[in-house]
C-alpha cells in the first residue's frame, strides 16, 4: 500500500496558506521540526520549487521512511536525526542562518500509532516501549516500574489532567509488586479495574495514563519548552511559524511563547513607543484555529488540533 494511502498530513491546506507568502521567494529554506513519514514536506517542495527542507525527527524509523519518500527532491532535502529542541544546532549544521518558515506537528505520529510494537496504543497489546527514538532512554515499562507512588500520580496529574491519578498509581504500585507490567494489555487490565464502574461506562480508562506515559518517557514537556523560542530564534524578518497541537497542555506552552513574542516590551505609561521595545513577531491567526468539520470527517486524527501561527516582523535589537 502506498504511503500516501495511509498517512493524511493534518491542516496541509491550511499550512501551505499560512506558510506560503513565506516559501514562495528563490532559495527559501523550511524546516519540518517533526518530519514524520513526510506528508507535509512532500506537499510543501511540490508547491514551492524553490523552497528547500531542513526535516528533523527523533524517530529513526521515520527519517527512513521520509527519505525514501522525499529521495525524489534530491539536494533540497537535508534530513537530521535530533530532538526538534535541538532546530538551532540543525540549521546551522546545514550551513543556513535564518530559515523562512517552520512547521511543527506536534505529539505521536501516525507511523508511531500504527505501529502496534511501539507500545503507543492502548488498544492493542505490546511491549510498554513507547520512546520516539528507541535507540536511547527509558521506556514506559521501566518507568511503571521504578517509579514510586508520588511520582506516578504526579505525571498522571500533570500529563494526563487524570482525575483518578491517585487511584491509578496505588493500582499500579499493587500490582507490579505481583508481576512486572511489560506489556500494554497488562497495564489497561490494571486500570480497568481500579476504575469506578460509572467512570467505564463514560471514557475508557487508559486514555489520559498512555498519553502521560508519552509525554514523561519523551520529556515532550520540557522539550518542547525549549523549542519554541529556538525556533523563534532562527526565523528571519518575514519569516513565517506554524504549530499544530493535540492536547491542552501543548497548546497553552505555545500561546504563552507567542503572546509574549508578539507583545511590546514598553514599560507602561511611556508616551512613544521606542523601536526597541516593538513586538518582534505578529499573530497570524486569532486564538487557535481548529480543523473544520469536513477535515474531521476525512481524517479523525484532525479531531482535536488546535493550529497557531506568527511571523517575525523584525530582528531582535
Amino acid at each position: 500500500m502506498d504511503i500516501r494511502d495511509i498517512h493524511t498530513p493534518v491542516l496541509l491546506e491550511r499550512c501551505a496558506e499560512l506558510l506560503g507568502p513565506a516559501l514562495q521567494k528563490p532559495g527559501a529554506v523550511f524546516v519540518d521540526g517533526t518530519l514524520g513519514m513526510g506528508g507535509h514536506s512532500e506537499a510543501f517542495l511540490e508547491r514551492f520549487p524553490g523552497a528547500r527542507l531542513i526535516g528533523l525527527d527523533r524517530d529513526t524509523d521515520a527519517l527512513r521512511i521520509a527519505g525514501e519518500r522525499l529521495a525524489r527532491f534530491g539536494d533540497r532535502v537535508t534530513l537530521v536525526h535530533t530532538v526538534y529542541d535541538g532546530i538551532a544546532e540543525a540549521v546551522a549544521s546545514a550551513g543556513v542562518d535564518r530559515v523562512d518558515g517552520i512547521l511543527f506537528d506536534l505529539g505521536v505520529s501516525s507511523l508511531q500509532l500504527d505501529e502496534a510494537s511501539r507500545g503507543f496504543a492502548y488498544a492493542q497489546d505490546a511491549p510498554l516501549d513507547m520512546r520516539m527514538d528507541q535507540t536511547q532512554g527509558v521506556t514506559a515499562a521501566e518507568v511503571l516500574a521504578t517509579y514510586g507512588e508520588g511520582d506516578l500520580r504526579r505525571i498522571f496529574e500533570r500529563y494526563g489532567e487524570e482525575k483518578l491519578a491517585g487511584r491509578y498509581a496505588r493500582a499500579i504500585i499493587a500490582a507490579r509488586q505481583k508481576a512486572p507490567l511489560e506489556r500494554s494489555a497488562q497495564l489497561v487490565e490494571v486500570l480497568q479495574n481500579a476504575t469506578p464502574a460509572a467512570v467505564l461506562r463514560e471514557r475508557h480508562p487508559a486514555k489520559r495514563v498512555f498519553q502521560a506515559l508519552r509525554i514523561e518517557v519523551n520529556a515532550e514537556l520540557s522539550v518542547l519548552e525549549r523549542t519554541i523560542p529556538a525556533a523563534l530564534s532562527v526565523l528571519g524578518v518575514g519569516g513565517r511559524i506554524v504549530v499544530l497541537s493535540y492536547q491542552s497542555l501543548e497548546d497553552r506552552l505555545v500561546k504563552r511563547v507567542f503572546a509574549d513574542a508578539s507583545a511590546s516590551t514598553a514599560p507602561r505609561g511611556l508616551p512613544v513607543e521606542l523601536p526597541e521595545h516593538a513586538p518582534k513577531f505578529r499573530l497570524l491567526v486569532r486564538g487557535a484555529e481548529l480543523a473544520g468539520d469536513e477535515e474531521r470527517a476525512v481524517n479523525p486524527r484532525a479531531t482535536p488540533v488546535r493550529l497557531r501561527a506568527a511571523e517575525r516582523i523584525q530582528e531582535d535589537a
